[in-house]
């Protein structure tokens, strides 16, 4: 016997309605069947319509040919399992509504996420994004975890700067799949993602760093770049004492992600296999998460505010 539903009718009925109300049409741009087709095998299902023998072919005659059925038809369906089904069906619908396949305009698949994690939240779960394609972001539903889980939520589809952030989704899928089963890939991937990130930085302004630079040089670099260093902060401006322990602290924690990946992370022709734990893979991936954070918050307010272009 499954594990019980956590999402609710309610839950599932809001969802329902938000979509009625604001006219949201679940298959994107695909034709209905095409959608489904994604997520269910059709030709297994069996017809509503005793002309046609599976759903594929009632689902094309009633909602492609003549369009006689409800917008929200699919909802109510129990072939589909939506309303009444598993979480993990309702789930995967959802997830897939957001698919670049299915939706291109990112500002409309953030919209979108961000109003169905609203709605799932008080159920426990949300659709996050663990990979992309060409760029651009393949959501997944899973129960909600806190901060200090195995996925860092740095939203890099809602940094306009990064292009192309799909070097950075590579490097938070490998952290994700490794926290647990590989904490020393872990550990160096999150190394590798700050140094990515500062690679990124660096290049977009046109000052990209000579080959061959090691972490903590790079971080120098990015630094005197957006203006980082503890001396950038005058000593006159309020609470400039706690700012400049802080941004030397930044400094030292970028440093100790380096060195924490030469001694439990992968590289360097070990001689024995790594001590490295998975608390130690989800401290180096918090520490990632702040100092990657700061980074992306201080690259685009420097931007925005005229003191760094952009070439």
């Amino acid at each position: 016997m499954g594990e019980p539903n956590k999402i609710t009718e309610v839950t599932r009925r809001r969802i329902l309605d938000s979509f009625s109300l604001e006219k949201i049409a679940w298959a994107g741009r695909l034709e209905e069947p095409e959608f489904l087709a994604r997520i269910y095998d059709l030709e297994s299902l069996p017809s509503t319509d005793r002309r046609y023998r599976t759903a594929s072919g009632d689902i094309w005659q009633h909602r492609v040919n003549n369009n006689d059925w409800d917008d929200d038809w699919v909802f109510y369906d129990s072939r589909f399992g939506l309303l009444h089904g598993s979480d993990e069906t309702l789930l995967k619908f959802l997830a897939e509504m957001l698919h670049p396949v299915v939706r291109s305009d990112r500002a409309e698949v953030e919209r979108l996420a961000s109003s169905l994690n609203s709605a799932l939240s008080p159920d426990g779960y949300e659709l996050v994004s663990l990979e992309s394609i060409s760029g651009r972001p393949i959501y997944t539903g899973r129960h909600k975890r806190p901060f200090h889980g195995d996925h860092p939520a740095l939203a890099l589809e809602k940094r306009p700067l990064l292009t192309d952030p799909r070097v950075l989704h590579e490097h938070l899928s490998r952290i994700r799949e490794a926290v647990e089963r590989d904490p020393a890939a872990a550990i160096a991937s999150c190394k590798e993602l700050v140094e990515s990130l500062c690679k990124i930085i660096l290049d977009k302004s046109g000052a990209p760093a000579p080959p061959g630079d090691d972490l903590p040089g790079l971080y120098r670099r990015v630094a005197d770049l957006l203006h980082l260093k503890a001396e950038s902060v005058p000593n006159s401006a309020k609470g400039s004492q706690t700012a400049q322990r802080i941004l030397r602290t930044l400094v030292t924690t970028v440093q100790s992600l380096a060195e924490l990946r030469n001694e439990l992370g992968l590289g360097h022709g070990r001689l024995a296999p790594s001590p490295a734990l998975s608390r130690h893979a989800r401290l180096s991936l918090n520490s990632t998460v702040a100092v990657t954070e700061f980074l992306l918050d201080t690259w685009h307010d420097r931007v925005n505010s005229g003191a760094l272009s952009i070439p």
